[in-house]
């Protein structure tokens, strides 16, 4: 028993540090396959290959560079993941993504078949810009053709000529579609917005994120790993300069905090684009450092350990008389998994509660509650995926032992034509074996019933056996077998009019296929339960 106890309490000591917020650590490498110019922006195509923004290889005779700072535009490109951590095989995406302007920022469907990405507003050969005369960026989709070419371009509905949308990304179950924008009615500079994505391909509303995310900075290159933490790149927040990658955990209506992956991943330069394999803690960012190869470089990461947010809400226990209302002092809480395993046992306080101050966000749980001279009461919560919640209340409502000459416990129901012991059934039959453990002179009968369907003679012998596999179940707990004996009743005591001929529901069927329990020693029986130990 000690060394379960002292397994139990480093198995929650594990639980507690582990819990804690930490940004993990990470090994990074730049890599070979960047040029002088500007390489960033990956994005995973299925396990083993990327796309990534370079500059243009065309060799066409037409202009490919770019008057802001002379560099060739970007295309799109893929490579193939080495178990090093390199890009290799550098191909250009085929089909009509890639134009004379610029193109990055990819987002990639979980089919591997659609692909959201940015690009300069030039569509069907026009180049449009906005009042001031200004070429914004916009948001397209392609989809992959039997070829395996990317076609079907189109624009999605929400770009607009006069400000900039791009730097897509998707959820897990491509359901929601973040990007940013400089639109009017922002936080800041940029900010990262989220628009739902319906069954149809068509979309939402899109909603600002908020002001826990965006600042009146920049907030850019959203990414949306494992357990819906998002990843960005702002120079709003507080970082070590210019763009930092931060992360934050987007809950059901709320985020958490920023959180900085510090360095190495984090420079006094421009970080941004981080995007993470979650099963293998390895992923990819861009920087422009300057210790790198060119303008921006690609570099890959691994992490160990791996980032980890934390979010927890309290469970308070509420424990109670039934009959009175009255707080039960000193019961025993116990705070179960969803397998039924138990975590942490207490004692209620003298006002009968106890707070679980380390029970985690969104996780089920089952809380039960026994006392001696009160049957056992447990209820199954769930905790809320939502951060700086207040406690959930569990309150427990201690059943009285015995009603009315019987044990009182909820019925014991049995399915059609059968006597097996449901779960449920073994639920309420463990409540039996308690009240027989703290009485030991007590001696019951099961008396089991049937509907009335069937013939008379097949429902007795039914109900017979219903009856003799519930005291099998309490024997197998430890109950002597001479203290409590069986009947069956068929279909003689129906709690309903649902007789022979008569027209009933299932729901009223049911009501009669039961077990129940009498005292068989009432009158000699004293209601004095075994001192606790």
């Amino acid at each position: 028993m000690i060394k379960k106890i002292t397994l139990l309490c480093l198995m929650f000591s594990m639980l507690y540090v582990s819990g804690q917020t930490t940004p993990g650590v990470y090994t990074i490498k730049n890599l070979d396959i960047n040029t002088k110019e500007s390489d960033f922006g990956t994005a995973f195509l299925g396990k083993d290959r990327v796309i990534f923004a370079a500059p243009t290889t065309n060799t066409m005779i037409i202009k490919k560079t770019w008057k802001e700072n002379g560099q060739q535009f970007l295309d799109l490109y893929t490579g193939l993941i080495t178990d090093d951590r390199q890009l290799i095989d550098k191909k250009r995406m085929p089909g009509d993504v890639n134009t004379k302007y610029h193109e990055a920022g990819v987002a990639v469907s979980k089919d591997l078949k659609t692909i959201y990405y940015t690009a300069n507003n030039f569509y069907e050969k026009q180049y449009l810009t906005d009042s001031s005369g200004v070429n914004n960026l916009q948001m397209f989709r392609a989809s992959l053709d039997i070829d395996g070419k990317w076609t079907e371009k189109e624009k999605l509905p929400f770009n607009h000529v006069e400000y900039s949308i791009g730097h897509p990304a998707l959820n897990h179950d491509d359901t929601k579609l973040y990007f940013v924008s400089d639109m009017p009615g922002g936080y800041g500079q940029a900010d990262i917005y989220v628009v739902d994505i319906n069954e149809d391909g068509s979309f939402g509303q899109p909603r600002n994120l908020g002001p826990r995310i965006n600042t009146e900075g920049r907030e850019m290159f959203p990414y949306i790993g494992k357990d819906n933490i998002l990843y960005f790149s702002s120079d709003g927040h507080s970082g070590y300069g210019k763009l930092d990658i931060f992360a934050s955990k987007i809950f059901d209506n709320t985020v958490s905090v920023p959180l900085s992956l510090e360095a190495p991943v984090n420079s006094v330069e421009d970080d941004f684009a981080f995007i993470i394999d979650d099963e293998k803690d390895r992923g990819f960012f861009s920087s422009n450092r300057d210790e790198g190869k060119g303008d921006d470089d690609i570099y890959s990461f691994l992490a160990d350990p791996g980032l980890h947010i934390h979010c927890g809400q309290a469970i308070m226990v509420n424990v109670k008389s039934e009959d009175t209302g009255e707080p039960v002092a000193g019961a025993t809480i116990e705070l179960r998994n969803e397998s039924g395993e138990v975590m942490e046992t207490v004692t209620a306080g003298a006002d009968g509660t106890y707070t679980f101050a380390e029970t985690l966000c969104d996780m089920p749980y089952v809380v039960f509650a026994t006392n001696k001279g009160f049957l056992n009461a447990e209820k199954a919560v769930r905790t809320a995926n939502d951060i700086d919640q207040e406690a959930l209340i569990v309150n427990l409502n201690l059943p009285a032992q015995f009603v009315s000459n019987k044990v009182n416990i909820n019925t014991i129901y049995f399915d059609f034509n059968k006597f097996n012991i449901r779960k449920d059934a073994a639920k309420e039959l463990d409540k039996v074996v308690q009240v027989m453990n703290e009485y030991p002179e007590l001696l019951i009968e099961a008396g089991s019933h049937t509907d009335s369907r069937g013939k008379d003679k097949y429902n007795m012998r039914l109900s017979e056996k219903r009856a003799k596999a519930t005291v099998d179940y309490i024997v197998s707990k430890g109950i002597d077998a001479s203290r409590i004996t069986y009947q069956g009743y068929g279909e003689t005591q129906l709690v309903n009019n649902c007789s022979n001929g008569q027209k009933c529901s299932e729901a009223e069927h049911q009501l009669n296929r039961r077990t129940e329990f009498n005292i068989n020693n009432e009158s000699g029986f004293e209601l004095v339960p075994t001192p606790q130990e």
